[in-house]
């Protein structure tokens, strides 16, 4: 398989007329990185992609794929490949036939195409279902082989649009497994569109979020948990709650994370403390993940270990106390 190729995004931009859905973004990912970009409908992850892809001419600024600006070049050109939501396999052709079909317009032979389609298929564990139609696979099935087909070409660049979108929960666990073994086997460079958080934090070593067009934040994906650099981040990125500056005592706006709160009385053992009411409360096995209401914060999450929410248990109404640690304080850049 090719090695993975650099992509880098100068000052990039896409408009549509009046409306600016990438403005001006600049990003560098590494050679063999697994890179997801991620955010709400509209935040202009799809569009960046797309131009990647050559799917969507640049406005402005460049785009760079290895050491080569590749604006003005066709798909075919860039090294890259790429795997679309709906997988669009031929519903005529068998696995085999839809995974050589990019080689067969390309005027390989047919035994060395079906040669290497049958490399691909073994690759994506699919190989015992060469001869079957599409209509005979289930769902995370076609996905393997539209993974098969767009590898099939040897790029440098994978390119992914919201892959396991379609699939039930448990199956989009195991696709997961699938792309992170495929990205460590191959090596080449993937980047992943996706609105899931939990999606972005399994696969990427390189977490991009974006809105309104712009990137709020790119780094490991650890790194945005832990020290998101602004309030969408923070409530984007999820398990944190944002508190207005002032409300306990700070003077900018701040998060802490909600697995960092604690619940009990006047003896909590923590330097910041605020009373609200529980609004909602939902049991997760492992933990009890509550919402309470609370001046100066819109949505206050609190998510409590089994046995330590149980040990004293609190019901939607009642009126807690909720206690957290200075050192737990994060604060916001806006």
């Amino acid at each position: 398989m090719t090695a993975g190729s650099t992509v880098e995004l100068v000052k990039l931009r896409k408009a549509y007329g009046a409306t600016v859905a990438v403005d001006g973004i600049d990003l560098r990912i590494a050679a063999g990185s697994y890179c997801c970009l991620l955010g709400p409908s509209g935040c202009g992850k799809t569009s960046t992609l797309r131009m990647i892809a050559g799917h969507e001419d640049i406005t402005d600024g460049d785009l760079l794929i290895g050491d080569s600006v590749v604006n003005d070049d066709p798909p075919a050109k860039r090294g890259t490949a790429m795997m679309f939501q709906s997988y669009a396999l031929f519903p005529h052709l068998d696995c085999t036939d839809n995974v050589a079909f990019s080689l067969k317009m390309k005027g390989v032979g047919k035994e060395e195409r079906r040669r290497r389609a049958a490399e691909m298929l073994d690759l994506v564990d699919m190989g015992k279902y060469a001869g079957r139609l599409p209509s005979q696979l289930s769902g995370g099935q076609q996905q393997r082989v539209a993974l098969a087909r767009a590898l099939i070409t040897r790029p440098g660049v994978l390119l992914l649009d919201e892959p396991l979108s379609a699939l039930d929960p448990f199956l989009r666990v195991r696709m997961r497994e699938e792309l992170k073994r495929l990205h460590r086997d191959i090596g080449i460079t993937f980047i992943h569109v996706t609105h899931s958080q939990t999606e972005a934090m399994a696969l990427a070593d390189l977490a991009v979020v974006m809105n309104q067009g712009r990137i709020e934040q790119a780094g490991p994906p650890r790194e945005l948990f832990n020290r998101p650099r602004t309030a969408f981040v923070a409530r984007f990125i999820g398990g944190h709650n944002v508190i207005e500056g002032g409300v306990v005592g700070d003077a900018g706006r701040c998060a802490v994370r909600a697995d960092r709160i604690l619940l009990g009385g006047a003896e909590l053992p923590t330097e910041i403390q605020v009373e609200g009411t529980v609004r909602s409360l939902e049991y997760h096995g492992a933990s009890v993940h509550l919402s309470l209401d609370i001046p100066g914060a819109d949505e206050f999450a609190v998510v409590l270990d089994e046995a330590r929410y149980f040990d004293a248990p609190v019901g939607v109404g009642d009126r807690v106390r909720a206690g957290w640690s200075r050192r737990d304080v994060h604060p916001l850049a806006s």
